[in-house]
């Protein structure tokens, strides 16, 4: 069927029941929840809507519209009673109120593209459903595909770019962009998968909304969850998120390269940078990893795998908010300039348990190995009472070209208990506290 020009609610609701191709002229409101039949377009114009707002079913196109819902509903859903969503395709869409795409119910298949995503507001603290893993709830985004489905032969396919949520105004409540599958409640990939080729991401700025000091609860400005295959993964935007326990990128999937071109940062208690819990090939941070609340980490690595890693730099701005922590094997780390932090021992978020940590400057746990760690600046800490570089694993080869530097009263810059090759390459000053602290079960040795 041609092109249908609509220009008020009730022009609209009778050409969804009989045109394929449907243009809105104007702005519409006093709409109920409209669902698209299979192979509909609708573009143009804005809809406005008191409660939920399209439902699409499976071969649906929207292109250059706006659709606003209130923050806590849902703008752009799909129907779970089709078995296959075909082809979703999302073109220059602006809403208010999260973008829910699910495979769940009777959905076995499908694709998703999105082409340019604006979600301006949404605020989705209330869903029930929230993945779990490594002893917390994850809070679902504004943007959110998730393949609900325990059968691992569902798979939902996907192309996501240009997609933004929230702003310093009005920050999304809860995670902004969360692509997700099944995972079990350990966090393990257990079930229906969904594959992306490109994930591309503006601006994004998120606040959880999490009641300081929660134990078991987080989010995330950008998120790949259990499930999630996604072979390259782009940040062109800056990510910020505002509140406690709010992760800025956080992987727990699976991730071919991820590169962040614009600044990382947390302002809430026990943020962090970037996590990684699953697998990751590359990662590439091309611009500054700043995080300021009390025990928000700059960067972890606390399980799965992880191949090499690069930053520009990497501060800390508060108590027990450590630069790097590894707890697993890094062939590469790569600072391009310094790990910087400013404060002294804190309480942070570890795995679901409020924990006492020190603004270490770069910490290798007991599990942890770093093959290559080389800074162009320098790592550096001013907290009293703070040791910058910490190796209680193994730590292969270093260079830090500015050195090692502990300012604090009563602060050592280097203490091993594992083992570390290359320090005595490196500049380690400690002007009012020890240099270089060596343990072993029987004697401290202090060069």
């Amino acid at each position: 069927m041609s092109l249908v020009k609509v220009t008020s609610a009730a022009e609209l609701l009778e050409a969804l029941a009989v045109a394929d191709d449907i243009e809105v002229d104007g702005s519409l409101v006093g709409l109920p929840m409209i669902s698209l039949r299979p192979g509909v377009t609708l573009r143009g114009g804005t809809l406005r809507f008191g409660a939920k707002g399209i439902r699409l079913s499976s071969d649906n196109r929207l292109e250059d519209v706006t659709i606003l819902a209130p923050d806590h509903e849902v703008a752009i859903g799909n129907d779970t009673a089709v078995s296959d969503l075909g082809r979703l395709t999302l073109r220059n869409v602006r809403t208010r109120g999260q973008v829910l795409l699910l495979a769940d119910g009777a959905v076995r298949a499908g694709h998703v593209e999105v082409d340019g995503l604006v979600v301006v507001s949404a605020d989705v603290r209330g869903r029930p459903d929230r993945p779990q893993g490594f002893g917390v709830e994850a809070l679902p985004g504004a943007f959110t595909l998730w393949n609900r489905q325990p059968d691992p032969a569902v798979r939902i396919t996907a192309r996501l770019t240009g997609i933004s949520a929230g702003s310093a105004d009005a920050p999304v409540r809860g995670s902004g962009v969360f692509v997700a599958g099944h995972g079990d409640r350990t966090g393990k990939a257990d079930g229906g998968r969904v594959e992306a080729d490109l994930l591309r991401t503006g601006p994004i700025v998120t606040d959880g909304g999490i009641e300081p000091g929660t134990p078991v609860l987080i989010s995330g400005g950008v998120f790949v969850v259990s499930g999630a295959r996604v072979e390259t993964v782009i940040n062109d935007g800056p990510v910020t998120t505002m509140g406690p326990n709010d992760m800025v990128l956080d992987n727990w999937g699976d991730v071919g390269t991820w590169t962040a071109r614009a600044p990382v940062t947390s302002h809430g208690p026990s943020g962090i940078g970037f996590v990684n819990f699953g697998t990751l090939g590359r990662l590439d941070v091309q611009a500054p990893v700043t995080t300021y609340g009390v025990g928000a980490r700059g960067f972890n690595v606390y399980d799965g795998s992880l191949a090499s890693a690069r930053f520009q730099s990497i501060s800390t701005h508060a108590d027990g908010a450590v630069g790097i922590q590894v707890s697993k094997n890094l062939p590469v780390l790569e600072i391009t300039d310094s790990v910087t932090t400013l404060g002294g021992r804190g309480t942070s978020l570890v795995r679901g348990v409020q924990t006492q940590l020190s603004a270490i400057a770069v910490s290798i746990q007991p599990a942890g190995r770093i093959g290559c760690l080389t800074a162009g600046g320098s790592l550096v800490t001013h907290g009293d009472a703070i040791v910058t570089l910490e190796v209680e694993g193994t730590l292969e080869s270093i260079t830090v070209r500015q050195g090692i530097t502990a300012l604090g009263v009563g602060s050592d810059a280097v203490h091993v208990t594992g083992e570390a090759a290359g320090l005595d390459e490196v500049p380690v000053t400690a002007p009012r506290g020890r240099p270089i602290v060596r343990r072993t079960e029987s004697k401290e040795e202090q060069a």
